[in-house]
């Protein structure tokens, strides 16, 4: 189909949610995206820390493949292999004593999480606690919950009236001047996406924990973006060497294919009919899941996927000592990485250059480029890149 087509039939009929841009890609393969005039980009992005495996992977594609033709989908009335299959590896791979509830977006996990707290909340302790501490500048889902829960005035016009119990702290030490009797959880992420990209203090994050702990409060890390070996662990957690009660994880997990899981150590915390989905963890999901894990546990152990990290590392910070007029500092944590730029101004026109150029970045709170592609981009890949940003950058 024309592009030009293409696009009037997008504005007609489909809400319009999304700034998008309208180019129109057709294929992929590996960090590489090609639009419908052949042209190809190479992908920085990811589809947003989605696309873990690349684009067009053939061990994903023959996996999805062969599940279709079996089975997609029966219901969670009865046995999924790949399923349980998928729970086992998300806890043995973590070493977290957990067991594991399928959704089909962060969104959706992040909501299960919640509900974990309001129960846990409601049955554990002589006075019902509902509070859910967040942070500024996070972000949690776009449903009314997972909405409020995201400590962004800007997101929440038009939507009200949201649901009680959702408490703002400004960082992390100031979190604990938010706790109450009735605070039940904490929720946050260790490495803001949308805030900016900066991870968090590890010892602070350990002292919350511990504070936590003797409070018998709830600690959620919501890994949607961070989990699935982004960090260079399977959970960034593991890189902050702590033990989180509830972890929520989605994006990459299924290299493109929706999913989203809540793990928690309170094993026996929902009862049947306390939650459920009708899609979540379906035998295609899950199955395109264990295969995408299969191929990043690959790249851990043989040692690539830190190289990798490292070497991305290097070229951003190249990069912003090569142009210290246009970027401040290089910073994130493992293939989450962002550089910050001097004004939301200079990130518009930075960004538009690399698009450009053929290089897709994306955008992280005011003043942030963020980087997130997939977990086995090639050297060549990485270099190829970086050589058409420096272009880019040669015409700013």
């Amino acid at each position: 189909m024309v592009a030009t087509d293409l696009k009037q039939m997008d504005l007609d009929y489909v809400l319009h949610t999304y700034g998008r841009n309208y180019t129109h890609f057709v294929r992929g393969s590996g960090a590489k995206l090609f639009d419908d005039s052949g042209r190809d980009y190479i992908d920085f992005g990811a589809g947003i820390a989605v696309c873990s495996v690349g684009h067009g992977n053939e061990r994903l594609a023959n996996a999805i493949c062969k599940q279709a033709r079996e089975l997609i989908h029966t219901s969670n009335l009865y046995l999924i292999e790949p399923q349980a299959k998928l729970a086992r590896e998300l806890v043995l791979q973590s070493g977290y004593d957990m067991r594991v509830f399928f959704a089909n977006s962060g969104a959706e996990a992040n909501e299960g999480a919640i509900k974990i707290a309001r129960k846990f909340g409601e049955v554990d302790g002589e006075v019902k606690r509902y509070q859910i501490i967040t942070l500024d500048s996070s972000f949690h889902g776009r449903t009314i919950s997972t909405l409020k829960a995201t400590a962004q005035s800007k997101m929440h016009h038009y939507f009200g009236p949201f649901p009680d119990g959702f408490v703002y702290a400004k960082d992390i030490q100031d979190i604990p001047n938010k706790i109450s009797d009735v605070t039940c959880a904490v929720l946050l992420e260790l490495v803001q996406g949308e805030g900016g990209i900066t991870p968090f203090d590890r010892s602070e994050i350990q002292a919350l924990a511990k504070l936590l702990k003797e409070k018998n409060i709830l600690l959620m890390i919501d890994e949607v973006q961070t989990g699935i070996y982004r960090s260079g662990e399977l959970f960034a957690s593991q890189c902050y060497e702590i033990t989180p009660d509830v972890i929520t994880t989605a994006k990459g997990l299924a290299g493109g294919v929706p999913i989203g899981a809540v793990m928690t150590r309170l094993k026996d915390i929902f009862a049947p009919g306390d939650h459920g989905s009708t899609f979540g963890g379906n035998f295609l999901s899950t199955r395109a899941a264990l295969e995408v894990l299969e191929i990043l546990k690959e790249e851990k152990q043989s040692g690539r996927l830190d190289k990798t990290i490292l070497y991305f590392s290097q070229k951003l910070q190249a990069l912003q000592k090569s142009y210290p007029e246009i970027f401040i500092e290089e910073i994130g944590l493992g293939l989450m990485r962002g550089l910050r730029v001097r004004g939301l101004d200079t990130l518009t026109h930075f960004l538009q250059k690399a698009y450009e150029n053929g290089v897709l970045v994306l955008k992280s709170g005011k003043n942030t480029a963020r980087f997130l592609p997939s977990l086995t981009i090639t050297k060549e890949e990485i270099d190829e890149g970086f050589n058409r940003i420096e272009t880019a950058l040669k015409t700013m």
